[in-house]
């Protein structure tokens, strides 16, 4: 496994993660027993990050991460949560406060005295010009409450304004082959500034792995059904906002790139379309890691075993570019 630094984290991390959103709701049911097979199988396969947020299942997803590494201490892996969405979403909830309170809460579900990371999850846009609030961060980093901040953002012009601050050290922000604004202006400048970039929703909800057809059908309880318009959050986060039937006929092309180059791991071993897409990835300037979600241990392995995959070249690279070009740059490019 590739490692990368994390920014201004100072942490090197490998450049493959573990999404964990999968391990509390909104993708159907995971059991305990599951989520801590998922998170075994990403680290034996060298997965030293894994994110996570107080929303997931409620708080859910951060309680099976800390139960995990309390039967395993001595796991080399660098934590990340999110708060935030737990409030209304207003400008003012964002307050020393309120961040010790949420902060507090993480750390017991998390089991731990200092948190590795904690990111703002996609607050309404004002927070990210509102000095108090990174004052209010510097003091939880001074008192020895979380280790480093960053935050998880919507759009390219939220991730410059935070980018611009001093003490940010990483930026989430959407990023895969159906969604390439962030390339033009906000890898540049985090790579400028040493602002590490977490790459979130690296198959776009799962269309990238080219499983999926016209005819496939989610859970009710999978945002990719209740999400798919955005009635319960931004629709970027569902599919990266892509027309569902457009993306199934994108993917299948993307998914025609991978078969049609000589994309094979180190080793070998052919990559699959997903494989492909989470390399493709890692393998951009300025990206810190990617962090896919798994619902199984095998899931897990196949996701890390893409950041052993050698450079998949300019004429792959190429075939993404026009992907997105004829299909995707008129209706999505400056909508995030």
């Amino acid at each position: 496994m590739e490692h990368h630094l994390l920014g201004r984290t100072g942490r090197l991390v490998s450049v493959v993660g573990l999404g964990t959103w999968q391990l509390g709701t909104d993708w159907g049911d995971v059991s305990e027993a599951d989520a801590h097979a998922v998170i075994d199988a990403a680290l034996e396969a060298g997965v030293t990050f894994v994110d996570t947020a107080d929303v997931y299942g409620d708080g859910r997803s951060e309680q099976l991460i800390g139960s995990y590494l309390a039967e395993h201490p001595d796991a080399p892996v660098t934590v990340a949560t999110k708060m935030g969405r737990r409030v209304e979403q207003v400008p003012e909830a964002y307050t020393l406060e309120a961040f010790r309170g949420w902060i507090d809460r993480s750390r017991t579900n998390l089991r731990t005295d200092r948190l590795d990371l904690v990111q703002l999850h996609c607050p309404p846009t004002p927070v990210f010009s509102d000095d108090a609030v990174f004052d209010a961060l510097d003091t939880l980093v001074d008192e020895g409450a979380i280790a480093a901040y960053g935050v998880s953002v919507e759009t390219t012009a939220e991730a410059l304004t935070a980018i611009a601050r001093p003490n940010v050290a990483t930026v989430q922000i959407i990023l895969n082959a159906f969604r390439l604004k962030p390339f033009d202006e906000v890898l540049p400048a985090a790579s400028e500034a040493g602002v590490g970039i977490i790459a979130r929703v690296p198959l776009a909800s799962g269309l990238l792995s080219g499983r999926y057809t016209a005819q496939t059908t989610f859970p009710e309880s999978d945002h990719r059904t209740y999400n798919r318009n955005g009635e319960a959050f931004d629709v970027g986060e569902t599919f990266s906002g892509v027309d569902y039937a457009t993306g199934v006929e994108a993917a299948q092309e993307f998914a025609r790139l991978v078969d049609e180059l000589d994309t094979s791991a180190e080793g070998g071993t052919t990559l699959t379309p997903a494989q492909a897409a989470i390399a493709w990835l890692w393998q951009q300037p300025g990206v810190s890691t990617v962090i896919p979600g798994a619902r199984s241990a095998d899931q897990a392995r196949a996701n890390a075993a893409a950041g052993s995959a050698r450079v998949l070249g300019p004429t792959f690279e190429r075939g993404v570019r026009r992907i997105y070009d004829e299909r995707f740059r008129a209706v999505l490019h400056e909508k995030w």
